[in-house]
């Protein structure tokens, strides 16, 4: 029965990354200084209790840590202030990009009207190639996971997605938001 659920559990998280894959929000873990040694029961983000402020945008780094602490009391976590088994901190990277689009203006295909001739399509005549300018900009939500009595690094979890416009930037955040502790927490139940 164990066995059956293992393969379950391993078949709907790889649907998840497979499904999560097509969304343009990615996850990488990087820093891990200690492996996850026990289920955590408790934990505070540091954000919160200092008042460190990580996106440009007040409202979307209020949501970030909204979402951050109902999502893990969500999964049975408490938040505790005073002895926390698990300590979060959590920063952005916003940065803004253009990219450059082309477009082949040319109406007709290379060879003319359907039979070359010579005379009706001229490589340097009227076959300019358009280009035009759209700004994007790259997010990064960069979540640590520290297991405070040791005073290192459980991993780092960084969500990257690129955002179109002021209007879905809120909603891209907290996909990866979401995307960052379905992670980690697959990962504290693969080590039970």
């Amino acid at each position: 029965m164990n066995r059956l659920s293992l393969t379950t559990q391993s078949l709907v998280f790889f649907l998840t990354i497979t499904l999560s894959s097509c969304s343009t929000i990615d996850i990488f873990k990087e820093n891990s200084e200690i492996p996850i040694k026990k289920p955590y029961n408790s934990f505070v983000i540091i954000n919160q209790e200092v008042g460190i402020r990580s996106f440009n945008s007040q409202f979307i780094d209020q949501q970030v840590q909204i979402h951050l602490q109902e999502a893990l009391e969500e999964n049975g976590l408490v938040y505790d202030k005073t002895a926390p088994e698990l300590v979060i901190r959590y920063t952005s990277n916003e940065d803004p990009r253009k990219r450059e689009t082309y477009q082949n203006n040319n109406p007709y295909p290379y060879w003319g009207y359907r039979v070359w001739d010579p005379w009706m399509y001229n490589p340097y005549f009227n076959n300019r190639n358009y280009s035009s300018t759209s700004t994007y900009e790259l997010v990064q939500v960069i979540v640590d996971f520290i297991d405070p009595k040791e005073d290192k690094l459980l991993m780092t979890l960084t969500g990257v997605t690129e955002v179109s416009s002021e209007k879905t930037k809120s909603k891209k955040v907290l996909k990866a938001t979401d995307k960052i502790i379905d992670y980690f927490l697959y990962e504290i139940k693969e080590t039970q």
